[in-house]
């Protein structure tokens, strides 16, 4: 990431100027400050910036929290709206104004700087009584059908505000529903067979969404039973409010106009399948093709060049000749042809049968994607004094085997080198590697099961190779080996099965200078440890966090992960006696579980409190003492302690090791984790939000170790938890969210037992205090 632009000399005067961009943001920043300072500086005389629109409601049987929220939802309906603020700052006025406001000048830079802006937001382009009735009109649709608004206007210099009070009187409720339909008739009979099913409930509140969504759900029910010409609008729902007692009795009926075709189930005839469509300004062919070939005596798949495979085509259709029409298999089949990541467009196309009556052909047009496909990215990367790039080329080959398998080729290459402190064997190094992976759109099993059709579940193969050269100390080599499944039981449960995860790690090339260093910090040697694992793991995921309207979500993920428990057993593996080995290297045999929980809660619509705890365990034996390098927990970093650097804590009470002045070997891994986050998030305005979060958490060892004492679990685990606070700033850009966060240590478990506590050694004036505990944090997204 480059955070400073090379920067240009200017004469002036015989000296010289340095200019960067942090001085020209700087400097457009203050502009524009300078310029929103003075946002009537264009108005006329008797022209008034329009500054907000207050509702107040007048109901004391409201209870105080849902009359705000009632206030701030008829807020948003007002118009026009006020021109845009961050921090109170007009900055898209601010741009306008620098353009030089209503001034017709040809300037480009003055042009440019009004398109960026907006004009002044004016109290002349208020017109109450449309706002007046707009929120009388939204009041009557919840059900206050007494409801009237009056406004006023307040001006104060050249600003003015509008005061909408609100009488929404004494809301309606429903007595009692009646469905009106002809039960002798088919359509009839299926409305009634829906009735149990009403969003309509005696003693609720009337309420207009509510009604519209009951036809939502009449219709969808009906497009389930075949009445594929049958809507919404079709639904005639009747209010009778005369009965008093602030009650309607409401009544279901189907519109008299309502065509005959809407009124009767559909079939399906033929479907005819087109996997090679390209658009052309002809439009669809939608009359039945010449020569087509009936597959499987179900489909005819226009195909004749044989570009898909016709049986597995066919698995992902639905719909069956001389079935009932339903929406599920109609959207099931949508769903299908779109993931399978090798259509551009999927158009689907119903039309009457020329054959018999209430037949519905189907016609799909597939236009396929690019069947070969290239990436090329470059990533900047910076932590603390460490700085480098990384560039990836990704080759992707679309239906590799006709049976829209995907063939992806991923060749990497990165540098990182030291660019303050001092140098010392961690400084700078090299990796590059390749992974070849392919993705069926199936599960290839010797089993036969099936998960829910909804989703597509998926076989994956993935071959990867990394050589890592950190210069002057070791070389490493890693290969790794994947075959796995994963699929959806529905929106919310996710699972992940790799049937074999191999793993092997050979170091190479260990200098004489390292060598040394692992004489004084023999945690060093972890590292360099040769490193082989091999066995299936498995992961679950549970999420609801999609459902925006629940107050509660929640996100669960608890995975277990083993090596070579079986190949132990057999040849009775015992650490003590010599580790056994596969192809003349000691391999690892384990079993490892780690879960991680988070729960968010919704506050208010632009605030939460979002919480995570997460679990790590494992146990070693037999052919172990520990979990693997790679294999092994760590905590710290931006998504953890965000107050440590990564790999900086624990494990449990062990002093951290330091090699180099300025410069800590982050090489604090452990075999349990424990970590504790609680963050409250909220809007500041607009896309610029911020937070204030706690993190607590360690690792510990599973056997004694005298390198790192105190290190091992026990059961005063929870004395040894480093805690951290602080406060950070997010950019939420809808599509991307820049995070940046800035920590300090509170609990340091390194300490004397009495003296972990911090507090009374913050100094935020000490400079050496602020470059040995302050902490900050730039990332991309959410840490959870």
């Amino acid at each position: 990431m480059r955070h400073q632009m090379p920067s240009e000399t200017m004469k002036k005067k015989g000296g010289h100027m340095k200019i960067n961009q942090h001085t020209i943001v700087a400097g457009m920043v203050s502009l524009i400050f300078a310029a929103s300072c003075n946002p009537t500086k264009y108005l006329a005389e008797d022209e008034k910036l329009y500054n907000k629109g207050h509702v107040v409601i007048h109901q004391d049987s409201i209870p105080e929290d849902r009359k705000e929220a009632f206030e701030a939802h008829l807020e948003d309906m007002l118009r026009p709206k006020p021109n845009k603020k961050i921090l109170g700052i007009r900055y898209k006025l601010g741009l306008y104004n620098m353009g030089g406001g209503p001034d017709s000048t040809n300037s480009f830079i003055k042009r440019w700087l009004k398109k960026q802006g907006e004009e002044p937001v004016l109290l002349s382009d208020v017109n109450r009584e449309y706002n007046e009735t707009l929120l009388r009109s939204r009041m009557e649709n919840l059900g206050f059908f007494n409801a009237y608004v009056t406004s006023d206007t307040t001006i104060d210099g050249k600003f003015a505000e509008v005061t909408y009070d609100a009488f929404p009187g004494s809301i309606y409720r429903i007595a009692k529903i009646n469905f009106e339909v002809d039960s002798a008739k088919q359509l009839g009979r299926d409305i009634l067979s829906t009735k149990e099913h009403t969003l309509l409930k005696p003693k609720s509140p009337y309420n207009l969404d509510v009604i519209l969504n009951e036809r939502d759900r009449i219709d969808n029910d009906l497009k389930n039973k075949g009445y594929y010409y049958f809507s919404p609008d079709n639904i005639l729902l009747e209010v009778d409010s005369s009965k008093g007692s602030n009650e309607v009795d409401m009544y279901v009926t189907v519109k008299p106009e309502t065509p005959e075709k809407a009124r009767q189930p559909q079939k399906i005839g033929n479907v005819y399948i087109y996997p090679n469509y390209e658009q052309t300004s002809a439009g669809l062919q939608l009359a039945r093709p010449r020569r087509a070939e009936l597959f499987d005596n179900r489909y005819y798949i226009i195909d004749p060049e044989n570009t898909y495979r016709k049986k597995v085509l066919a698995n992902h259709i639905f719909f069956n000749t001389g079935q009932t029409y339903n929406r599920w298999d109609h959207n099931l089949t949508i769903s299908h042809l779109v993931n399978l990541n090798a259509f551009k467009f999927v158009k689907n196309t119903f039309v009457d049968s020329p054959d018999s009556a209430n037949t519905l052909d189907v016609y799909y047009h597939l236009t396929p994607m690019e069947r070969k496909s290239i990436r090329f990215e470059v990533l900047g990367k910076t932590a603390a004094v460490y700085n480098g790039t990384e560039a990836n080329v990704n080759w992707t080959l679309r239906n590799a085997f006709k049976g829209f398998e995907t063939l992806s080729l991923t060749v990497f290459g990165g540098y990182e080198t030291q660019t303050g402190g001092s140098v010392n064997l961690n400084s700078s190094y090299i990796r590059y590697g390749a992974e070849v992976g392919v993705v069926w759109p199936r599960l290839l099993s010797p089993y036969k099961w099936a998960p829910a059709q909804r989703y597509i579940p998926k076989t994956y193969a993935k071959v990867g190779y990394e050589f890592l050269n950190r210069r002057n100390a070791y070389t490493l080599n890693s290969l790794s080996i994947n075959y796995g499944y994963n699929w959806k039981e529905n929106e919310q449960k996710q699972h992940d099965l790799a049937v074999a995860e191999i793993i092997y790690v050979q170091p190479r090339n260990i200098s004489d200078e390292y060598r040394a260093q692992m004489d004084t910090v023999p945690t060093l040697r972890h590292i360099v440890d040769p490193q082989f694992s091999f066995g299936p793991n498995y992961s679950y995921t549970f999420t609801n966090s999609m459902e925006s309207s629940r107050k509660h979500t929640f996100y669960a993920k608890a995975g277990l992960n083993t090596s070579g428990n079986v190949l132990g057993l057999i040849q009775g593996a015992n650490y003590d006696e010599g580790p056994k080995e596969i192809f003349g290297t000691p391999y690892a045999q384990f079993v490892k579980a780690e879960a991680d929980f988070r729960h968010y809660m919704k506050l208010t619509p632009n605030s939460q409190l979002a919480s995570r705890i997460m679990v790590g365990m494992s146990h070693s034996y037999g052919n172990s003492r520990s979990l693997p390098y790679l294999k092994q927990f760590f905590t710290g970093g931006p998504n953890g302690l965000r107050a440590y650097r990564a790999r900086a804590v624990g494990p449990g009470s062990a002093y951290p090791e330091n090699l180099g002045e300025n410069n800590f070997f982050a090489d604090q891994t452990g075999d349990f984790k424990l970590e504790l986050n609680t963050e409250y998030r909220a809007q500041i305005a607009g896309m610029l939000h911020w937070a204030a979060f706690i993190d607590a958490g360690n690792i510990w060892l599973q056997r004694e170790d005298e390198n790192k004492p105190g290190g091992k679990l026990s059961k005063d685990f929870y004395k040894e938890l480093a805690v951290g606070t602080g406060l950070g700033l997010r950019l939420d850009l809808d599509f991307l969210i820049i995070r940046t966060d800035f920590a300090i240590p509170v609990r340091v478990p390194y300490r004397d037992p009495g003296d972990r506590w911090v507090f009374k050694y913050i100094d935020f004036r000490d400079r050496q205090w602020r470059r040995e505990n302050f902490v900050f944090n730039l990332a991309i997204g959410y840490p959870f």
